[in-house]
């Protein structure tokens, strides 16, 4: 366990996204050597990098101690998740808040460069099926990822990589207490023997929920083996998810998070949220020559749910599962010169199913009780893929790559009818296919040995889900026939690391076709267009050996591009829930040599609700305090104060239900201690 006094080197990581190396036996002593995996899915140094990859070290996990994704992956600018209930969340990166099939394709999550979800069966609160509380670090891509990683890398992408096993013995129990019979248990053992390295993680957490009626109950185990040879090296992954939740809605009506005999009742006391999720995977790396090697990764993976879907009218329960097997093959020659080229194609095969019944007797004549949809769809995608760098001078780097991706559905709808009263559409069982190419150019520029400008290119594309295809509706809002979505994306920025101040700044430009959504009317709309504009700020600075400051500053701008009438959307508004500035400033002080404190000021401005910009949620300022310190060199006793001056705020805000609808809060967890010891054995 490294010092607390290094900490604020190792959160630098986060602070300004930027990868910096890992602590030497001297505190000052830097390497410019440290690698990123996300970025060019092999290792890279960070100034050769063109565009921008946010890393979160395992020690600042570990300082952080998160009980839910919002509270480590928000420290990287341009990323905004918002908590929903209990495990619950939405995700943006350089984007609104999207949710529905928007959310779920806009993003790509991952563990160690495999997706957690099949591409066209993707799920908005992804995040809950990996075990980013024991993490060996956490990657976030901002921008299309798709010429490496594919459909739904299409605003960025989220890997969560596992932890390495330990060169000797280590054992740990980490427990804690919160509020609200917040109760949780992490364990892990690693050793290294020999040519054998493995280590078992495992956590459980219990929560009563801060709303009524809220709670969930979670539990993940990991598994990691890896074989270190000559030749031949294997690093083999097992995980395992399990999620039992009360899914608890919104409060409804303006300002209701503040109304306090309102803040914590749930309107939705029956709504609940069953998922589990498995994979398997065996990473095979062979060393052909000093300056070649092949990669070979196949992997299985195994989903399913079934949650309440109160937010309809007649609370309808979905249950939808896939299985999929799939295989990642590269092959990674570096060249004379500086050079280095990466071939890879990735295959993956996928059987999904979902089926929506509504067991409640019909609502308003158009929710109607019965089967709304049981279909089943066979997805197999195909992605060759080629991967560049070139070493054009002394200092300057070219980047470039291009992915294709075939994507083939095979549909089949199990239901005895093509329509199901005046909104459900079921098409005809048949087949759909999708091509989509996806290039990047990318330029890095060292100005000094430690200072590099970059400019990037990319495109993103995603072929649609199998919900925006198959769960189809009847009128103006049908569903059927969506094509691939697609973004064209421009940055360029500056980043510094090493000692004193470091710092990252990127401006970006991205324009989106196609954008398949749904309005705050609750039509869909299968062709948006989109522009997205934005500056990013990081950058951390150590005072003395005492002090030190991280902070993060996003400003943005995301509007429509596009009229649609009769809903209020006009070219040049803004979409809704996309705030215009976000910030995250820590500030850091080693109380002593074992003891870590930081302060953290969350800030969140105003953001529109509806399309047309009529209504708003106002912002709002939270602040944070966590601590840290080493009893000795086996105990560590930590504690967090969650909104340290118990503001009133909303995690989350919206306008439901259109025209008649009402002003809807996911209410903010008032002040709130959590405390917990770490012993390692």
């Amino acid at each position: 366990m490294p010092t607390l006094r290094k900490l604020p080197i190792l959160m630098a990581l986060a602070s300004m996204n930027i990868a910096l190396p890992a602590y030497a036996q001297e505190e000052e002593d830097f390497s410019l050597d440290e690698l990123v995996v996300t970025g060019t899915r092999s290792g890279t140094p960070i100034l050769d990098l063109a565009g921008n990859t946010g890393r979160i070290s395992e020690e600042e996990i570990d300082l952080v101690r998160p009980d839910h994704i919002t509270e480590i992956v928000n420290r990287v600018s341009g990323v905004n998740i918002q908590r929903g209930n209990g495990q619950e969340h939405l995700t943006s990166i350089r984007s609104p808040v999207l949710t529905g099939g928007a959310g779920a394709g806009s993003f790509l999550f991952l563990e160690d460069g495999i997706p957690l979800r099949a591409a066209g069966f993707a799920n908005v609160n992804g995040l809950f099926e990996v075990n980013y509380e024991q993490a060996g670090g956490i990657e976030v891509v901002r921008g299309p990822g798709s010429a490496l990683y594919g459909s739904n890398a299409v605003h960025g992408l989220i890997n969560v990589l596992s932890r390495a096993p330990s060169l000797e013995l280590e054992r740990e129990i980490d427990l804690s207490i919160g509020p609200h019979d917040l109760y949780q248990m992490k364990g892990t053992v690693s050793d290294t023997i020999g040519q054998h390295g493995y280590r078992l993680s495992v956590n459980g957490t219990t929560d009563g929920g801060y709303v009524s009626d809220s709670g969930y109950d979670q539990q993940k185990v990991s598994f990691r083996h890896d074989y270190y040879g000559d030749i031949d090296s294997f690093k083999t992954l097992f995980s395992h998810t399990n999620l039992n939740q009360e899914t608890a809605g919104y409060i409804t009506g303006f300002r209701a998070y503040e109304d306090e005999s309102r803040s914590r009742t749930n309107p939705n006391p029956e709504a609940y949220r069953d998922a589990k999720s498995t994979r398997l995977s065996t990473e095979w790396e062979r060393q052909l020559t000093d300056s070649s090697t092949f990669r070979l990764t196949p992997y299985l993976r195994h989903t399913e749910m079934e949650f309440l879907m109160h937010f309809l009218p007649g609370q309808p329960v979905e249950n939808n599962k896939h299985s999929s097997v799939g295989l990642l093959a590269a092959y990674t020659k570096d060249l004379d010169g500086g050079h280095k080229v990466i071939f890879g194609t990735d295959f993956e095969y996928t059987e999904g199913e979902l089926s929506e019944v509504q067991f409640n007797p019909t609502i308003f004549g158009q929710f109607l009780q019965g089967v709304h949809y049981d279909y089943e769809v066979d997805a197999t995608v195909v992605a060759p893929y080629v991967h560049s760098e070139w070493q054009v001078l002394d200092r300057t780097r070219v980047t470039a790559g291009v992915r294709y991706e075939y994507t083939k559905y095979d549909y089949t709808n199990n239901t005895d009818s093509r329509e199901f009263g005046t909104r459900y559409l079921r098409p005809d069982s048949g087949k759909d296919t999708f091509s989509n190419l996806s290039p990047k150019l990318g330029l890095v520029q060292e100005l000094t040995d430690n200072t590099a400008a970059f400019i990037n290119y990319a495109r993103g594309n995603r072929a649609p889900q199998t919900t925006d295809l198959y769960r189809a509706q009847i009128g103006p809002s049908r569903t059927g026939g969506a094509d691939s979505e697609s973004i064209d994306s421009i940055e360029i920025g500056v980043r510094k690391v090493g000692d004193g101040l470091q710092y990252e700044i990127a401006a970006y430009h991205m324009k989106k076709d196609d954008y398949f959504f749904t309005d705050t009317n609750n039509e869909n709309v299968p062709d948006g267009k989109t522009n997205h504009t934005g500056l990013e700020l990081g950058m951390f600075y150590p005072f003395n050996e005492l002090f030190d400051i991280g902070a993060n500053v996003t400003f943005a701008k995301h509007e429509y591009d596009f009229n649609k009438p009769g809903s209020g959307i006009e070219k040049g508004d803004y979409l809704v829930t996309a705030p215009k500035r976000m910030g995250n400033i820590r500030l850091g002080w080693n109380v002593t040599p074992v003891t870590r404190a930081e302060l953290e000021w969350v800030h969140m401005s105003e953001y529109y609700i509806t399309d047309g910009n009529d209504k708003k949620y106002d912002g709002h300022d939270v602040f944070n305090l966590r601590a840290s310190h080493d009893v000795t060199n086996n105990l560590t006793l930590y504690g967090k104060v969650h909104n340290l001056f118990n503001t009133e705020y909303a995690e989350r805000a919206d306008f439901g239900g259109g025209g008649g609808g009402d002003y809807r809060y996911f209410v903010g967890e008032k002040r709130y201690l959590h405390v917990g010891a770490s012993y390692s054995f």
